[in-house]
């Protein structure tokens, strides 16, 4: 139902902005690059942050990048019929690659613009549309909101709605390279938090308000179905237009900040050195060759469900570890120096990880194969460290 649709997106925004305040805290104390890799490897074993990075790369980044692109596909597929969909993900993957390998600093611009003119793409379509909903869905319930709630698909579909808030800890993957960290970093995380919250919120309000839910369902290009009814066949091409573009923002950013995963494990491990190479005035070419190859292979042989799920699941298992590290941290080394300690304390931490085992746990049950996958996933970072110890 609309109403139980429109919470599991402010529980899904309440969850990215309790994960980013406490990832505030962790980020600020240890700045560098790396993401869950460099925090889990510093708060508990190498062993365990050596997987992160695994899982990151694989499933953080490689599997995001597939899932946005393949959106990408299919909503430019919606806007312009003759370009199959397939296709014009392969080429995003390639073309925004390439920007991010071998030249840093235009691909750091493009990224810039590109995300700046997609919020006010967004917002522009929200302010618009907004006049033109139906109320009355948004008050449709086929069960009691409480009921709802607390059912098993709520909380697998929570799952489903942390991907897409799954980039608010980004800035911690580049921290490192932050000139600032200190005082860049809470800002980057929370700022952005809750600017996204908002936004999708908003949209959310637009989309259910603009069509019955059975259109909606299952429907990867939901904004191109919603404008459609709203508005007429021009807005449905615009919004199609706008959605792509985000998503090739989303694709650019995912790729910035994922190949500094590989690219920390390649500084820190010799056998992998190569990962961490930069081509001149570029960026670690080889780290963001392997990612796009990676996403290449799952573009080709996943489907856009499938992904979401494998990776809400083993990102939410690796989210609620890291934010677990604000206590042992705390516990471990009392006089760390925290420029910035996590608002709320220990609540908003706390909430984090129980929501987040809920989630685990209801997602183990409800949807086994996906909880498989993600654990083959573990069982391949621990082998690969295994391996990398051995020699």
């Amino acid at each position: 139902s609309a109403p139980a649709v429109l919470l599991a997106w402010g529980l899904g925004g309440l969850l990215a902005m309790t994960g980013a305040l406490s990832y505030a805290e962790l980020v600020t104390a240890l700045p560098k690059n790396g993401g869950e890799y460099a925090l889990l490897g510093e708060i508990y074993h190498p062993a365990l942050g050596f997987v992160a990075g695994v899982v990151s790369f694989v499933v953080g980044f490689s599997a995001p990048i597939a899932a946005s692109a393949l959106a990408f596909g299919s909503y430019l597929h919606a806007l312009v019929p003759e370009v199959p969909a397939m296709p014009a993900a392969l080429a995003l993957v390639l073309l925004s690659s390439l920007a991010h390998a071998f030249r840093v600093r235009v691909g750091g611009v493009m990224q810039d613009a590109l995300t700046v003119f997609k919020i006010l793409l967004v917002a522009g379509f929200v302010a618009v549309a907004a006049f033109g909903i139906d109320p009355a869905r948004l008050h449709a319930a086929e069960a009691p909101l409480l009921e709802a709630t607390l059912s098993p698909s709520f909380a697998v579909a929570l799952i489903y709605v942390s991907f897409s808030y799954s980039g608010w800890n980004a800035a911690a993957y580049v921290a490192g390279e932050m000139k600032d960290p200190h005082r860049a970093l809470p800002v980057a995380l929370i700022v952005g938090t809750g600017l996204v919250t908002v936004l999708y919120l908003a949209v959310n309000v637009v989309f259910l308000g603009a069509a019955p839910a059975e259109e909606l369902s299952g429907v990867v290009e939901v904004g191109h179905v919603a404008a459609l009814a709203l508005l007429g066949p021009s807005a449905g091409a615009a919004l199609s237009a706008i959605i792509a573009f985000g998503l090739v923002a989303t694709v650019g950013a995912l790729i910035m900040t994922g190949t500094r995963v590989l690219e920390a494990m390649g500084a820190d491990h010799g056998p992998l050195a190569m990962l961490a190479r930069r081509a001149t005035g570029g960026g670690p070419v080889i780290a963001v060759g392997l990612q796009g190859a990676a996403a290449t292979v799952m573009v080709l042989t996943a489907s856009f469900d499938a992904l979401l799920g494998y990776i809400g699941f083993t990102l939410s298992l690796f989210a609620a570890l890291t934010v677990l590290g604000v206590f042992v941290l705390r516990w471990r080394r009392p006089g760390l120096l925290r420029p910035h300690r996590v608002w709320g304390y220990p609540f908003t931490p706390l909430l984090f990880v129980c929501l987040m085992l809920w989630m685990i746990v209801w997602s183990i049950w409800e949807q086994p194969i996906v909880a498989l996958f993600g654990a083959g996933t573990v069982a391949l970072g621990l082998a690969a460290w295994a391996a990398l110890r051995g020699r």
